[in-house]
């Protein structure tokens, strides 16, 4: 290991010895101290703020990448990482390096300790890289910095910053020990990111959402853009490699868009993340009327869209799958994409979740498209044990479909070999003329031919120990 690369390795368990992101005490004081201390970095270039329950992260990629096409250059702060912390950091669309990433941490190491010192409770975890993302986007210094909060919204470290734009992606209840039993009390704390003067782009909500929401955007002066009302999806078909969307927009029509990913719900996110930069264009331009975005700035800007860890192809043949969905909204936007988008013959899953999760509801939203599921732990210190959520698998899928590995390498060697089979068998059936064929547009090739696949999910941790496993690391 190189002087460089141990001296990360060093800062890396430095920040992870501080309070776990998972750990919230609702206060701004101790960022706000920081920030102070600081400067006040987050005030130097324009934000756009993004929450919500699921999709946040791709959102904030694809709005990051419409922006920069833009020509415009970046900030991107999104969490958690999938492989490395440097990820959460990135400008101009790439992780800071890790030499930057270890200057960042040695600049803001003394104000560290000053606010350690004076504070009741030290800096946490995600409070110290939160402070590092806003330090970095000053010093490069951006042009626009896309952020995405940790959780909730109201008392999330980001908050410190005063978003031009909010956006709102879909709400559902997650994490209720810290927001919420209701998705109406979530969404009122969600609101928080909703700041005087700013536009407010949200997603299409459920009632008691888009009710708290707008009450917000009202109190503070907010406007607000709709999705399915002001901007949305007019029309989707499958692609290989994906989908072909038209979108309106705010400011025009855009049609002819390919967006390499996968799923409704990605073609929703896409929605979001034009309107966001539209108006941010209309934002940052007092004094002419804004006009829609260049066509094909926007479509070279889709083109290159990505999301790692969701829905992503690591391998073929069998297909391997890996999709970071953690809560049973988002599982269930995983298995109507690939309902819709691969022709399954089989799926085996591999299913490794955090305890807190709601993981009945989880496995309830697997269990009409899987095959077998091999349940398993992460490398996270919150992974449900393999005993436990087998227990629980078998109650959904009955004890013959379930599978235990204790590490994670293992359940995936072993859900590969009953994938393998499975492709066996259905391929046997098919020589005889027996099975279905891709829908039109299907991604091709899922599984040799015979249509079995391997998902691997149930988290962010477990997608990103598996993409690491695959691929052998590298920031994603």
């Amino acid at each position: 290991m190189t002087g460089k690369a141990a001296e990360f390795r060093e800062i890396e368990q430095q920040i992870l010895a501080r309070r776990p992101e998972h750990s919230i005490d609702p206060s701004l004081d101790r960022i706000r101290a920081l920030t102070e201390l600081l400067g006040e970095p987050q005030g130097a270039y324009p934000v756009i703020h993004i929450t919500g329950t699921n999709g946040k992260t791709s959102t904030a990629r694809m709005t990051e990448t419409l922006l920069r096409g833009r020509g415009l250059r970046t900030g991107l702060f999104t969490s958690p990482h999938l492989m490395s912390m440097r990820e959460r950091i990135c400008v101009d669309g790439e992780p800071v390096s890790t030499e930057r990433f270890i200057e960042l941490y040695r600049e803001i190491e003394p104000y560290l300790r000053l606010v350690d010192d004076a504070a009741p409770v030290r800096l946490s975890f995600f409070e110290v890289l939160v402070g590092m993302a806003f330090a970095a986007f000053a010093d490069a210094p951006v042009d626009v910095a896309v952020i995405e909060v940790g959780m909730g919204g109201t008392w999330d470290n980001t908050n410190v910053a005063d978003g031009a734009v909010a956006v709102i992606t879909p709400i559902s209840i997650d994490h209720a020990q810290y927001l919420g039993d209701t998705v109406g009390e979530i969404a009122a704390d969600k609101a928080g990111i909703i700041k005087p003067g700013a536009v407010a782009v949200l997603a299409q909500q459920p009632l008691e959402a888009a009710e708290q929401l707008l009450r917000r955007a009202a109190t503070v002066g907010a406007s607000v853009a709709r999705e399915g009302i002001e901007f949305g999806v007019l029309s989707r078909e499958l692609a290989v490699g994906g989908q072909r969307l038209a979108i309106r927009g705010l400011l025009g029509e855009y049609h002819d868009l390919f967006l390499p990913l996968f799923g409704a719900h990605q073609a929703g996110n896409a929605a979001c993340a034009l309107a966001a930069v539209e108006a941010f264009a209309g934002t940052a331009g007092p004094g002419e009327t804004p006009a829609a975005l260049d066509h094909g700035l926007v479509g070279d800007a889709f083109a290159m869209m990505s999301s790692p860890g969701r829905l992503e192809i690591i391998r073929r043949s069998p297909v391997v799958l890996i999709d970071a969905a953690h809560n049973p909204a988002g599982m269930a936007a995983t298995v109507s994409a690939l309902t819709e988008s691969f022709g399954l013959g089989e799926l085996i899953v591999v299913l490794a979740v955090s305890a807190d999760k709601d993981v009945a509801g989880i496995l309830d939203e697997l269990e009409p498209v899987t095959a077998a599921v091999v349940v398993t732990a992460n490398s996270s210190s919150r992974s449900m044990a393999p005993a436990a959520l087998a227990e629980l698998a078998g109650q959904v899928f009955g004890p013959d479909r379930v599978h235990t590995a204790a590490r994670l390498d293992d359940a995936i060697d072993l859900a590969v070999s009953l994938a393998d089979e499975s492709a066996a068998a259905l391929g046997g059936l098919l020589a005889g003329g027996a099975g279905p064929g891709l829908a039109a547009g299907a991604e091709p090739g899922l599984a040799g031919g015979a249509g079995s696949a391997v998902l691997i999910t149930g988290s962010v941790v477990t997608a990103g120990d598996a993409r690491l496993l695959l691929t052998g690391g590298g920031a994603a």
